[in-house]
């Protein structure tokens, strides 16, 4: 798959601009099928209790879900989410960015049952590139604690 393009079709962020809000957030990209030309990008935004999740499969599909971690808790196979939204890479990185933060007004506490775009072969998990861009969990490193609640509920 080529790097997803920065097409929008609609006005507000293109992709570029969310994928850098990312970046600036701290999300950790993974990048799945090999570093040269990678099939899926993928990035993980852990906090306390639940991770957020973006998967982009190509310029016209990516999928966003929240889901509960627990030892053991595979993020890219989840058995539960509480939250999912599967639609161009765009508007799924805008949901997911848009997102209320665990234990919130507004945030997900329901459990749902993945689609098939909440998960990544395990046959494309064998060759990834992991990109940490930050210290995840909404840890402020100025301010020296995360500025949010602790948990996911």
């Amino acid at each position: 798959m080529s790097p997803p393009t920065s097409h929008t079709g609609s006005g507000g962020p293109d992709l570029e601009e969310l994928l850098e809000e990312l970046r600036r957030r701290k999300w950790v990209l993974h990048l799945f099928g090999g570093r040269e030309a990678p099939e899926i990008y993928a990035a993980v935004f852990q906090w306390q209790t639940c991770a957020d999740v973006v998967v982009i499969r190509d310029e016209h599909r990516a999928s966003a879900y929240r889901v509960p971690t627990f030892p053991g808790t595979d993020v890219f196979s989840p058995r539960v989410v509480t939250w999912q939204y599967h639609a161009t890479p765009v508007w799924t990185l805008r949901a997911a960015l848009t997102l209320a933060e665990p234990g919130t007004p507004g945030a997900p506490l329901q459990a749902l049952r993945p689609q098939p775009g909440c998960h990544i072969p395990m046959e494309l998990r064998a060759d990834v590139t992991i990109r940490p861009t930050g210290t995840g969990c909404g840890f402020d490193e100025e301010k020296g604690d995360d500025g949010g609640p602790p948990a996911c509920a």
